[in-house]
């Protein structure tokens, strides 16, 4: 048997297992200006098309071009680059920020070059797939914690042979949507003398005082021993990432963090964007508050426990339940996430819901008309 049939043998195989247990995923285009009522995106303020932040986009984009022509550290970084790193970095109360390409290249950034062999990386079971593969990348011994387990955290950093540790977690996770104990986390750290690392992805825009993050809702905002990574592609309405931190840590990501060394700059458009986003959050902080008060409301059509995040989850156990309980939905105007191993733990497949700001009375009353009817026969 050739190389090439052993290798397209083993891709049908898997497809078939994939397909067997309800597992495999598909591609499907969004059109524009479609119908469907969105509880599946990430655009939780919605400002996806704000007026304010397409004009920063085009602004950006006339004045710098479509790409950002190279890495920062050659000629991709511009005047809009800083300027958001700054505004970014005043938002959540750091004292810098440094802007990459995506919330994923920031976590494998911030973490690898934090790390390193010799180095102890304690990691949230919960933690986002960006996180979990920066662990896998870092050389490091890495010890994953039962989710949200204070004493286990303690005693592994307590126990350690290492120098240097690092604690990684999401600050609001991303598929059940609740909080991370960040007190109880930095005080562990500030006992054992591990930084914290706090992927802000969920937080920043929903949680905090006008959407400035958990970090800053605590009161842990510009402790030197905390280290935020964060999305612009969620809360902020465009793509790309940051790590927001002392000026030490952005000195030394920009001399170590190969995400940020290799990697192209951020489009001027995206930039832009994020900036203007940025702005109208920062004028209209009451966007923050209303992502929450949609959330409760999507809570309440399915009888799920109240939120702390804009993401409620419907667990419904089968991963086949899960996707045809997201068709039903699709099919009477309302489009809403599925997610299924190995995104949740096996036997708890959902339907995700992500609240929006802008949602209005009318796409309300129908939301609550489609999720009681799916929900109720899914469970049934």
């Amino acid at each position: 048997m050739s190389n090439d049939r052993t290798f397209s043998t083993w891709l049908d195989d898997v497809e078939h297992r994939r397909r067997a247990a309800g597992l495999r995923r598909e591609l499907r285009p969004r059109t524009a200006g479609s119908a469907l009522i969105d509880l599946a995106s990430n655009d939780y303020l919605g400002l996806v098309r704000h007026p304010e932040v397409l004009h920063g986009a085009m602004t950006a984009l006339r004045r710098w071009g479509a790409g950002a022509t190279g890495s920062r550290l050659v000629t991709g970084s511009t005047t809009e680059h800083q300027l958001l790193e700054s505004e970014l970095a005043e938002f959540v109360g750091a004292e810098a920020g440094l802007v990459f390409s995506s919330g994923y290249t920031a976590n494998l950034g911030a973490v690898t070059a934090l790390s390193g062999a010799g180095s102890l990386i304690v990691s949230d079971a919960g933690s986002h797939a960006s996180l979990v593969d920066a662990c896998r990348l870092s050389r490091a011994r890495v010890v994953v914690a039962p989710h949200s387990d204070i004493e286990f955290l303690r005693a592994a950093l307590a126990t350690r042979s290492e120098e240097r540790a690092l604690v990684v977690t999401d600050s609001v996770f991303s598929a059940d949507g609740d909080l991370a104990p960040l007190v109880a986390m930095h005080q562990v750290c500030r006992d054992t003398g591990a930084v914290l690392v706090v992927d802000e992805a969920h937080g920043v825009g929903v949680r905090g005082e006008g959407g400035r993050g958990l970090v800053h809702e605590v009161g842990l905002a510009g402790e030197p021993d905390i280290v935020i990574t964060a999305t612009l592609s969620k809360s902020l309405a465009s793509q790309g990432g940051a790590v927001l931190a002392s000026e030490k840590v952005r000195a030394h990501l920009i001399d170590a963090a190969r995400t940020f060394i290799f990697d192209t700059g951020l489009a001027p458009a995206a930039v832009g964007a994020a900036r203007a986003a940025l702005s109208v959050l920062t004028r209209e902080p009451h966007r923050a508050a209303a992502v929450l008060d949609r959330a409760r409301d999507l809570a309440r059509f399915t009888g799920a426990a109240t939120p702390e995040s804009a993401v409620v989850s419907v667990i419904l156990g089968d991963p086949q339940r899960a996707v045809d309980a997201a068709a039903a939905c699709r099919e009477l105007g309302v489009h809403v996430g599925c997610f299924r191993p190995p995104s949740v733990p096996e036997g708890t497949s959902r339907l995700r819901l992500t609240a929006r700001a802008t949602l209005d009375e009318e796409e309300l009353a129908l939301i609550e008309t489609v999720l009681t009817s799916v929900v109720a026969g899914a469970s049934a």
